[in-house]
């Protein structure tokens, strides 16, 4: 007989379900969100069989946490259900649209019970996999971060200080780079920056590690800084500098945030075994690199083929066809932060593969807009990079494009 077990989680405890092959209520419990709370649900499956050899499969609204680590060890499976598809599974079980945490645990379990084939269990990534998903993901949360907040700052500026854009403007990086920050902080309105001198403004520079070419920006920034502005009245001008220092510290925290992860990937990600696979692609570097890892993680198994894959990163179409219409179009369910690290991939490998940038070039002269373009050599490329961790081989640009390469030759 078959044990399944559904955990309706939260955050101060969690209900526990579990039934047999006939979907007869074996028992329940509800635990506290703690080490004591853990070991009575190990308890409670070890009293109903779970075992090394035969574990009872676990089924969950959630694939992150504590418990979830706790559940992992060994060889069992846990299944992270999505919340919609368990409202509908809640729906056909209940016509009076009844719900409590208790029967949702109880669907849960029935949901492994009748269709355990048609979902995935987490994948079985390894410890170092693990780690750097969690530093890629961090440091694009801080890169995201960074940005809003630049936005943010620039569009406060304009409003009171249009001689700070004017300056940073040829700056790569603009807001976010030391010089334009540590600028800020010694002159938070116009009328101050006007009366920063030479010396100040070298002083400044320095600070914000600028070692070359010092003098001769001091003078532009000089130049700049007392050229002919609008300026707001002074009072308002002081309370908009004030909010203007307030989100300066925001910046500068999520500036820190963003390389402190950034370094943390490039410490960790070269350790992997599959990052020489993945950094031979053109157009992957160490940071897109381990975003990809991250998200597709290195549990051969956890797709059935390429095509699996692709329609996890969202690259591939989806066809929806009723009676005499039949559509083809992109895919709206798909891991996010896959497919945005597969557009800023594709665009990347324009400028390092030949036999890429023809493909892309094919589909554009086919009438394909650059999104669509993009998509599809994405699409590609992700097939390519199954390919070669299944076979662990490095990438090979004649293998990958002979057609458009001897084309071209």
């Amino acid at each position: 007989m078959s044990i399944y077990c559904g955990i309706d989680w939260a955050e101060r405890h969690h209900d526990v379900a579990l039934v047999d092959d006939t979907g007869e209520l074996l028992a329940k419990r509800h635990i506290p969100d703690d080490s004591a709370g853990y070991r009575l649900l190990l308890d409670l499956l070890a009293e109903y069989g779970d075992s090394e050899e035969n574990p009872i499969p676990v089924a969950m609204e959630t694939s992150r946490g504590l418990l979830v680590a706790v559940l992992r060890t060994g060889k069992r499976e846990v299944f992270a259900i999505n919340p919609m598809s368990a409202a509908r599974y809640r729906d056909r079980l209940s016509a009076s649209r009844k719900k409590s945490d208790s029967g949702d645990a109880l669907v849960l379990a029935n949901i492994l019970r009748t269709d355990m084939h048609a979902h995935r269990p987490l994948p079985k990534d390894s410890d170092l996999a693990r780690a750097i998903s969690v530093l890629a993901r961090a440091q694009q949360n801080a890169t995201w971060n960074r940005q809003q907040t630049s936005n943010q700052l620039r569009s406060l500026l304009r409003e009171f200080y249009p001689a700070a854009l004017a300056t940073f403007e040829r700056w790569k990086n603009g807001l976010c780079r030391p010089e334009a920050r540590e600028l800020l902080k010694a002159a938070p309105t116009a009328t101050l920056a006007a009366r920063l001198t030479r010396t100040q403004l070298r002083a400044a520079l320095k600070r914000a590690g600028r070692q070359r070419g010092i003098e001769a920006e001091a003078e532009r920034l000089r130049q700049v800084f007392r050229g002919d502005w609008a300026h707001q009245p002074p009072l308002a001008e002081d309370a908009l500098g004030k909010q203007m220092l307030a989100l300066l510290v925001q910046l500068d925290a999520a500036c820190t945030a963003a390389d402190d992860l950034e370094v943390a990937v490039q410490e960790a990600f070269p350790q992997h075994p599959d990052a020489e696979i993945i950094l031979s692609f053109p157009g992957l570097g160490v940071q897109l690199g381990a975003r990809v890892l991250a998200e597709i993680g290195d549990d051969r198994h956890r797709f059935a083929d390429a095509r699996g894959m692709k329609a996890y990163a969202g690259s591939s179409p989806i066809t929806r066809a009723s009676g005499k219409k039949t559509s083809i179009t992109r895919r709206w369910v798909k891991n996010d932060r896959l497919n945005h690290a597969g557009y800023l991939w594709a665009f990347a490998t324009l400028r390092h593969s030949p036999g890429a940038n023809g493909h892309y070039r094919g589909r554009r002269d086919a009438g394909d807009w650059h999104a669509a373009a993009e998509r599809n050599l994405f699409n590609r490329m992700i097939g390519q990079l199954y390919h070669c961790l299944q076979h662990n081989k490095l990438f090979d640009e004649e293998a990958a494009f002979p057609t458009l390469l001897a084309a071209a030759a």
